[in-house]
Protein backbone atom coordinates (compact mmCIF):
# COMPACT_ATOMS: atom_id res chain seq x y z
CA UNK A 1 0.00 0.00 0.00
CA UNK A 2 2.94 2.25 0.70
CA UNK A 3 3.82 2.36 -3.43
CA UNK A 4 0.44 3.10 -3.90
CA UNK A 5 0.20 6.21 -1.61
CA UNK A 6 3.64 7.11 -2.90
CA UNK A 7 2.26 7.07 -6.92
CA UNK A 8 -0.72 8.75 -6.20
CA UNK A 9 1.49 11.60 -4.56
CA UNK A 10 4.05 11.85 -7.53
CA UNK A 11 0.36 12.17 -9.75
CA UNK A 12 -1.16 14.52 -7.39
CA UNK A 13 2.42 16.52 -7.51
CA UNK A 14 2.70 16.43 -11.32
CA UNK A 15 -0.82 17.55 -11.59
CA UNK A 16 0.37 20.90 -9.95
CA UNK A 17 3.49 21.31 -12.01
CA UNK A 18 1.87 21.19 -15.28
CA UNK A 19 -1.34 22.97 -14.96
CA UNK A 20 0.30 25.99 -14.97
CA UNK A 21 1.76 25.59 -18.34
CA UNK A 22 -1.94 24.92 -19.75
CA UNK A 23 -3.04 28.12 -18.25
CA UNK A 24 -3.32 31.18 -20.81
CA UNK A 25 -4.29 34.76 -20.50
CA UNK A 26 -7.25 35.40 -22.59
CA UNK A 27 -7.89 37.94 -25.18
CA UNK A 28 -9.02 41.28 -23.97
CA UNK A 29 -11.96 41.75 -22.48
CA UNK A 30 -15.37 42.90 -24.12
CA UNK A 31 -15.84 46.19 -23.85
CA UNK A 32 -19.25 46.78 -22.32
CA UNK A 33 -21.68 49.07 -24.10
CA UNK A 34 -22.37 52.55 -22.85
CA UNK A 35 -26.28 52.66 -23.25
CA UNK A 36 -27.33 49.83 -20.79
CA UNK A 37 -24.32 49.02 -18.28
CA UNK A 38 -26.92 46.79 -16.50
CA UNK A 39 -27.32 44.27 -19.45
CA UNK A 40 -23.56 44.33 -20.54
CA UNK A 41 -22.49 40.55 -20.59
CA UNK A 42 -19.85 39.47 -18.07
CA UNK A 43 -16.83 40.18 -18.63
CA UNK A 44 -14.97 36.42 -19.90
CA UNK A 45 -12.41 35.21 -16.93
CA UNK A 46 -8.59 36.74 -17.13
CA UNK A 47 -7.19 33.19 -17.00
CA UNK A 48 -8.69 30.00 -18.09
CA UNK A 49 -7.57 26.56 -17.56
CA UNK A 50 -8.75 23.26 -18.32
CA UNK A 51 -7.85 20.46 -15.68
CA UNK A 52 -8.61 17.69 -17.99
CA UNK A 53 -6.02 18.50 -20.01
CA UNK A 54 -3.63 19.12 -17.11
CA UNK A 55 -4.51 15.84 -15.85
CA UNK A 56 -3.94 13.86 -19.06
CA UNK A 57 -0.57 15.51 -19.60
CA UNK A 58 0.47 14.55 -16.27
CA UNK A 59 -0.48 10.98 -16.62
CA UNK A 60 1.07 10.87 -20.16
CA UNK A 61 4.32 12.10 -18.62
CA UNK A 62 4.20 9.92 -15.70
CA UNK A 63 3.31 6.71 -18.01
CA UNK A 64 6.50 7.47 -19.99
CA UNK A 65 8.97 8.09 -17.36
CA UNK A 66 8.15 4.84 -15.62
CA UNK A 67 7.59 2.59 -19.15
CA UNK A 68 11.72 4.15 -20.25
CA UNK A 69 12.36 3.97 -16.26
CA UNK A 70 11.46 -0.04 -16.21
CA UNK A 71 13.07 -0.52 -19.96
CA UNK A 72 16.72 0.78 -18.79
CA UNK A 73 16.06 -1.32 -15.93
CA UNK A 74 15.36 -4.99 -16.95
CA UNK A 75 17.92 -3.71 -20.27
CA UNK A 76 20.72 -3.27 -17.61
CA UNK A 77 19.59 -6.10 -15.60
CA UNK A 78 19.90 -8.58 -18.89
CA UNK A 79 23.19 -7.04 -20.01
CA UNK A 80 24.85 -7.90 -16.83
CA UNK A 81 23.49 -11.44 -17.24
CA UNK A 82 24.49 -11.80 -20.45
CA UNK A 83 27.39 -9.75 -21.33
CA UNK A 84 27.60 -10.83 -24.72
CA UNK A 85 24.55 -9.55 -26.33
CA UNK A 86 24.67 -6.56 -24.61
CA UNK A 87 24.94 -4.30 -27.74
CA UNK A 88 21.48 -6.07 -29.50
CA UNK A 89 20.16 -5.51 -26.19
CA UNK A 90 21.31 -1.90 -25.57
CA UNK A 91 19.89 -1.10 -29.81
CA UNK A 92 16.19 -2.82 -28.68
CA UNK A 93 16.36 -0.35 -25.83
CA UNK A 94 17.27 2.66 -27.41
CA UNK A 95 14.78 1.91 -30.13
CA UNK A 96 11.75 1.19 -27.74
CA UNK A 97 12.66 4.25 -25.75
CA UNK A 98 12.16 6.01 -28.67
CA UNK A 99 8.68 4.69 -29.72
CA UNK A 100 7.64 5.40 -26.28
CA UNK A 101 8.81 9.52 -26.66
CA UNK A 102 7.21 9.25 -29.80
CA UNK A 103 3.54 8.35 -28.46
CA UNK A 104 4.30 10.53 -25.15
CA UNK A 105 4.83 13.62 -27.54
CA UNK A 106 1.88 12.79 -29.81
CA UNK A 107 -0.16 12.55 -26.35
CA UNK A 108 1.33 15.98 -24.86
CA UNK A 109 -0.47 17.64 -28.42
CA UNK A 110 -3.27 16.37 -27.95
CA UNK A 111 -3.72 17.52 -24.43
CA UNK A 112 -2.61 20.68 -25.38
CA UNK A 113 -4.84 21.12 -28.75
CA UNK A 114 -7.76 20.13 -26.72
CA UNK A 115 -7.04 22.45 -23.89
CA UNK A 116 -9.71 25.00 -24.95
Amino acid sequence: MNRFWKILALCCVMLLMVAPAFGQMSEKPPAAPAAAPEAAPAAAPAFSMNLGAAFGAGLVILGAGLGIGRIGATATESMARQPEVAGKIQGAMIIAAALIEGVTFFALIVCMLFNK
